[in-house]
């Protein structure tokens, strides 16, 4: 699947990239090719399907298999009309297929938007001619809806990230109607839980790390304190609400009319959480907003106390209960999450950099 990136990485990717050559070379993918293959299978319960391409569909995968919500990824081929393709027929470049990943997933756990925001971080939109070091059609991106609502978001999506400023170059990846997808041959799926050594020496040496890494900041290793420096750190309303799931009062918060710009972080551990452009007023007397600047620094779950049943929003590393997420939002996600100012520190915009949270700006109008 992959060509060779560099002189430098020339011996490591024989030996370990998705390559036609590593593929020729092995007996037992050779067999697997030749499987039957099946389309997916039809959804069950209340799962939805995002069908998205990005370049190499092992790079794709991994991310969205860490994501909450997620129940299932699979590694395929979409968009073309020949039917079953292999592998070898597709990376020819000779077919219409792309090389791409079916994300099934709980809509009450995280929305089609949110879905498109972790996909915006794993490539480079602005590439018309392939995936990094991946050239041709086969490794170009795209979107296939499946609905129309699904393709009102994308395009919302997609006009949000263009005016966001992150890329200095048009987004050319195509919004396109679904048609097909094929699962790859059971050797790609989850690839880098089968061969990580190799899966990583791929991710690095064809240079998606380093872009991702430039474009959207490295990751940053956030703490939770223990239970005891906590409670030395958070006044009693600040513990209650994050530890105990505790609620603030309406229109008697720190931040429910706050206007200023900037970004607010959790209270307890310093995540980016909420930029202040995707904040509105609800009417509610708390702080809400229609997404998150990184759908990954949440977890969301199932809340059925005082007899009702929401979703009650989470930070991932500092567990702290933040609020809860309603589908009554505005456009462009049509969410509302609707925090206490409790759990949360906002950070001015000027004071962004200073504070290390300057690969954030972007974000902030």
């Amino acid at each position: 699947m992959k060509k060779l990136i560099s002189i430098i990485f020339t011996l490591t990717l024989l030996a370990t990239a998705c390559s036609k050559t590593e593929q020729k070379t092995n007996d037992q993918s050779l067999e697997m090719k030749k499987e039957s293959k099946k389309e997916v299978v039809k959804l069950t319960g209340d799962e939805e399907v995002a069908t998205l391409a990005g370049g190499c569909f092992w790079c794709m995968q991994a991310p969205f298999e860490k994501v909450q919500g997620v129940v299932k990824v699979v590694a395929g081929y979409a968009g073309g009309i020949v039917p079953n393709p292999t592998y070898e027929e597709v990376s020819s470049g000779k077919t219409k297929y792309r090389e791409s990943i079916q994300v099934y997933f709980d809509p009450q756990v995280i929305s089609f938007s949110e879905i498109l925001e972790v996909y915006w971080r794993q490539f480079d939109p602005t590439d018309a001619g392939g995936s990094f070091q991946d050239r041709g059609h086969q490794y170009t991106s795209a979107i296939f809806y499946h609905n129309e609502k699904q393709k009102e978001k994308a395009e919302q999506s997609e006009k949000e990230l263009s005016k966001s400023g992150i890329f200095n170059k048009p987004i050319v990846t195509p919004i396109i109607k679904y048609s097909t997808f094929y699962p790859a041959e059971e050797y790609h799926q989850d690839y880098y839980k089968k061969n990580p050594e190799r899966y990583h020496s791929y991710r690095e040496g064809s240079g998606r790390d380093e872009f991702i890494m430039k474009t959207w900041g490295e990751e940053k290793n956030y703490t939770k304190p223990s239970n005891e420096e906590l409670k030395k750190k958070l006044t009693d309303l600040q513990y209650k609400v994050t530890q105990k799931e505790g609620t603030e009062r309406a229109f008697q918060n720190e931040y429910w009319d706050n206007h200023k710009p900037g970004i607010y972080v959790d209270i307890v551990t310093g995540e980016p959480l909420f930029s202040s452009t995707d904040k509105f007023e609800s009417g509610t007397g708390w702080p809400s907003f229609t997404k998150p600047i990184d759908p990954q620094y949440l977890n969301k779950k199932v809340d059925k106390s005082l007899g009702m049943e929401r979703v009650e929003v989470r930070s991932k590393i500092g567990d702290s209960h933040l609020g809860h997420v309603f589908d009554d939002g505005p456009e462009p996600t049509g969410l509302r999450y609707c925090l206490n100012s409790a759990s949360l520190r906002f950070i001015p915009k000027e004071k962004m950099k200073e504070e290390g949270y300057g690969e954030y700006l972007p974000f902030v109008e």
